[in-house]
C-alpha cells in the first residue's frame, strides 16, 4: 500500500487529509508531539476501516522526527506522500519589536529545518521509486510578511524558498513538491466545501502535476 506521513497531524485538516488519502488506498502515518492524541486519531481511523499508526515526534528535534519517519516506513512501507503541516506556536505570532534571535531560531527550526530533515528522511526512497509527493501547508505570511506575526514571517518564507527550489530540482524525477497557502483558520474562512474540500485540493497535489504554489483563496480574502 502507498503511505502518507502527516507531520503535524491533528483532528482538523490532518484528519481530513488522512481520510481522503485513506479512501485512495493509502496507509496513514500520523506524526505529532502528543502520543495520546495521535493514538486516539489512529484508533478512529482504524475503526473507520483505514490503516493508520501514530508516531510521536517534535519537529524541532531532528532525531525524534527522523526516527518517527524511519519507524513508519519500516512498519507501513516507504513513504509515498509527505505532508508537512505542523501548527506554529502562538509564540511565533509576536510583534516584530518583540522578536529575539532565540525565538527566530526556534521558528526556523520548527518550519524550515524540520521540513529539511523530514525531506531528507523520505526523499531517497521517492527518488528510487521515481514517484512521490511532498506537500507543504503554510499561512499567508509565507508570501507576505506581517509585523504582528514576526516569527512565521521570518520562517515561512525560508520554508517556501526551500520547497520551491526542491520543486525545481525534482521536476524531472516524478517527485512533486507543492505548497498550499491557507491565509487564515479554515473554519473562519467559511469555505463552500469546508475542510473536506481542502483535503480534496491536497489530494490533487499528489495526483496531478501543477505549479509549486497554490493559494487556497486570495490573500486579501484571508482572516489571519
Amino acid at each position: 500500500m502507498p503511505v502518507i506521513a502527516i507531520i503535524g497531524a491533528g483532528p482538523g485538516l490532518g484528519a481530513a487529509v488522512a481520510r481522503r488519502f485513506g479512501r485512495e488506498g493509502f496507509s496513514i502515518a500520523l506524526i505529532a508531539r502528543n502520543q495520546s492524541k495521535i493514538d486516539a486519531m489512529a484508533a478512529e481511523l482504524t475503526a473507520a476501516g483505514f490503516t493508520a499508526s501514530a508516531y510521536a515526534a517534535d519537529v524541532r528535534t531532528p532525531a525524534s522526527l527522523e526516527a518517527a519517519l524511519k519507524r513508519a516506513a519500516a512498519e507501513l512501507g516507504p513513504i509515498t506522500a509527505l505532508q508537512y503541516s505542523p501548527l506554529p506556536s502562538r509564540d511565533y505570532l509576536k510583534p516584530v519589536l518583540e522578536m529575539t534571535p532565540e525565538l527566530a531560531l526556534e521558528a526556523l527550526q520548527f518550519s524550515t529545518l524540520g521540513l529539511i530533515h523530514a525531506v531528507r528522511a523520505v526523499l531517497p526512497a521517492m527518488r528510487q521509486a521515481g514517484s512521490g509527493s511532498i506537500i507543504m501547508i503554510n499561512g499567508g505570511t509565507s508570501v507576505k510578511a506581517r509585523a504582528d506575526f514576526a516569527g512565521t514571517s521570518v520562517a515561512f518564507p525560508a520554508e517556501s524558498a526551500y520547497g520551491e527550489m526542491l520543486h525545481d530540482a525534482l521536476a524531472g524525477e516524478g517527485v512533486r513538491v507543492n505548497q498550499l497557502v491557507i491565509p487564515g483558520g479554515i473554519p473562519q474562512l467559511q469555505l463552500a466545501n469546508g475542510i473536506d474540500g481542502v483535503a480534496d485540493r491536497i489530494w490533487d497535489f499528489h495526483d496531478v502535476v501543477g505549479p509549486f504554489r497554490t493559494m487556497l483563496i486570495p490573500l486579501e480574502e484571508g482572516r489571519e
